[in-house]
């Protein structure tokens, strides 16, 4: 189970340092892919099988369905940690998150979300803001 915020520097070739309990969790490679709101999902080979499996039951005529897929699997990578515990961001990933200087590194229990740490701010303080709302919402769902 992923959680906890760190925060690391991309360096020059978009590489980013994975925090060794993350490391630990993903194993010698994992899959990266878009996230929603801006940012980029992380999940381990067996949470990705997991994904593809309830991907399976969308039916190829559902429009958006197939939409989705599309934006979840194109943009997939396969990613592996190096010897100095850190990964390589492909460029179009980069691109789609804004990656920029600082990166926060969140985990949320079955993946990791990668975020521009600007981004995660502002984010973060919307939902600060909302968090009584949002929990509401939760409760409605019954979780």
């Amino acid at each position: 189970m992923f959680y906890g915020k760190h925060i690391h520097a991309l360096d020059s070739k978009s590489r980013v340092f994975v925090p060794s309990k993350f490391r630990e969790e993903l194993g010698s490679s994992f899959i990266i892919t878009k996230g929603l709101d801006t940012c980029l999902f992380a999940f381990t080979m067996a949470e990705w099988a997991n994904v593809e499996q309830r991907m399976k039951n969308i039916s190829f005529t559902d429009n958006e369905g197939r939409s989705f897929m599309r934006f979840l699997f194109a943009g997939a990578a396969e990613c592996e940690v190096d010897k100095q515990g850190r990964i390589l961001i492909p460029q179009d990933l980069k691109e789609y998150a804004n990656l920029d200087k600082e990166i926060c590194i969140v985990g949320l229990s079955n993946r990791i979300e990668i975020w521009d740490k600007n981004l995660w701010d502002k984010q973060n303080s919307e939902g600060d803001r909302n968090a009584a709302m949002l929990a509401k919402r939760m409760a409605i769902l019954g979780i």
